[in-house]
């Protein structure tokens, strides 16, 4: 059945309200939801375990006896690493060591050993880097589960320093996936609970006499993941509130439009809701484009999803030149923009606003996802144009140093207690000024 995907067009008058159209996605706000986490996490806040393993064999149809029991010792993560087939370990293990790689640059880089400096009056002023104690990753569980968001989580957390990684990891029915808790020993997670959904990020938030509490939760979820998430916001930190999968293609028209076909492809396969869009000013080439959708389309695994995201949330965009390409993947802000071009380099410099730019007609999105090394966590519905990648930095805090020398005090306290009095605070001053000589 030939599908037709939405096509739009930079010289119409009304282009920004229908672009706007196309990108609108609000997160889930559902009452009803937004309800059920609340009551979840209130449960578990009051009751810890007992409500766990009640919501747990509720959800998941177990008939676990306590929350202990739900909980995968490390010999069982090294047995699952141990059956894979060795193609397939081989895989997992050089996706690690390059996401691994990446991160320590990235913590080189990115002033994650702290600073100080000295004035001249003897005063130290600096920055203390410091990792997080411990961190909570929620990891998709089931048949649909992701062995890659488990290295692109917990791999940073370790550069990083975090001394403890707790994992849960929902399995309905009991169904455990070898290839996740591969990954996790790995990763080096240390402990792994088969728990899942708003009980879960509750478990980790306020934590219970199995499971302890850790200072942030990071990781993909339900909607019910995500409800509950942002309801903990503040008693713990939080990666993101993460909408659908998104790409952008911005193509100049080179590049073999079964190429793009597919990658538009790797985003739609995800989700009914998640966004596939091409941007280009070749108008025929379009049309090629649109024409290897309706080709490849059957031969998908996944055609009822792929077909339901192009024809709802997907569009193709005609723009006069790659200039006005880049303005308007400014404005889309993607959380994966391809630029499928010749020179790549010198559109990529015209981004200002994308989670992770993919350079060249050779750097699928997909490569992203498992195995190039840079982290696939990455802000969606246009949060790219505040937010970055998950990082080392996510698991990191940082103090401020003041080591005040006795002649510093003598020319800050001044300061401080004229300032101190402007705003009517005379504790402020007077402590400002008992070091006054």
């Amino acid at each position: 059945m030939t599908i037709q995907i939405r096509k739009l067009d930079s010289s119409n008058p009304d282009f920004n309200a229908q672009l706007s159209a196309v990108l609108a996605f609000e997160a889930s706000e559902d009452e009803a939801i937004d309800r059920a986490a609340a009551q979840i996490l209130a449960d578990v806040k009051a009751r810890g375990d007992a409500a766990v393993i009640e919501y747990t064999n509720r959800f998941d149809k177990l008939t676990a006896s306590d929350v202990a029991s739900l909980e995968i010792g490390k010999d069982e993560l090294q047995r699952a690493l141990a059956s894979l087939a060795p193609e397939r370990r081989t895989a997992l293990q050089t996706a690690a060591n390059r996401v691994r790689a990446y991160h320590e640059r990235q913590k080189a880089e990115t002033g994650s050993d702290g600073f100080t400096y000295t004035e001249a009056d003897g005063t130290v002023l600096g920055q203390k880097v410091t990792p997080l104690d411990r961190v909570g990753i929620y990891v998709p569980g089931g048949k649909a589960a992701y062995p890659s968001s488990v290295l692109m989580n917990a791999i940073p957390a370790k550069v990083a320093g975090v001394q403890e990684i707790i994992m849960v990891v929902p399995t309905p029915s009991g169904v455990k996936n070898e290839l996740v808790l591969a990954a996790a020993a790995i990763a080096g997670v240390d402990r792994v609970f088969t728990i899942g959904g708003a009980q879960a990020v509750g478990a980790l938030a306020y934590g219970t006499a199995t499971i302890p509490q850790v200072d942030k939760i990071v990781g993909p979820g339900n909607a019910y993941v995500a409800a509950a998430k942002r309801r903990v916001f503040g008693i713990v930190g939080i990666d993101m509130i993460a909408g659908p999968s998104e790409i952008l293609v911005v193509c100049d028209g080179t590049t073999d439009p079964d190429w793009i076909a597919m990658d538009l492809f790797s985003q739609a396969e995800h989700d009914e809701l998640a966004q596939s869009i091409l941007v280009c000013p070749d108008a025929a080439y379009i049309e090629k484009v649109e024409a290897s959708i309706n080709r490849q389309l059957d031969a998908m695994p996944r055609k009822d999803v792929i077909r339901t995201s192009l024809v709802n949330r997907g569009a193709m965009v005609k723009v006069g030149d790659m200039d006005e390409a880049c303005e308007i993947a400014n404005m889309i802000a993607a959380e994966h923009l391809e630029i499928s071009t010749e020179n790549p380099q010198q559109w990529a410099d015209k981004i200002r606003h994308a989670g992770a730019m993919f350079l060249g007609r050779f750097s699928s999105e997909s490569l992203g996802d498992y195995c190039a090394g840079p982290n696939h966590v990455l802000p969606t519905s246009r949060t790219a144009r505040f937010s970055s990648p998950l990082g080392v930095y996510d698991f990191q805090k940082r103090s401020s140093i003041i080591h005040v020398s006795e002649a510093g005090a003598q020319t800050l306290g001044k300061v401080a207690a004229e300032l101190a009095y402007g705003e009517g605070l005379q504790a402020h001053a007077g402590s400002a000024e008992y070091r006054l000589k």
